[in-house]
């Protein structure tokens, strides 16, 4: 099972792939920074993309719509 549930994100990012290029980058931010957004032990997965994911269904990643 996988979390967050890709239904519960797409409350958040309308698109799959805009989630999925919102997700790649800040997973790439955590891994060159080492900077996350919530506190180490708040986070369930182990890997980057799944912190990242994270931070989306908690709202601490938002898009700018142009």
């Amino acid at each position: 099972m996988i979390y967050p549930s890709i239904d519960k994100l797409l409350n958040f990012i309308d698109s799959k792939y805009a989630l999925v290029h919102i997700a790649a980058e800040r997973s790439r931010d955590i891994k060159h920074e080492n900077n996350l957004q919530m506190p180490f032990h708040k986070y369930k997965s182990k890997k980057n993309i799944g912190k990242a994911l994270e931070e989306v269904v908690e709202g601490l990643i938002c898009i700018k719509k142009d």
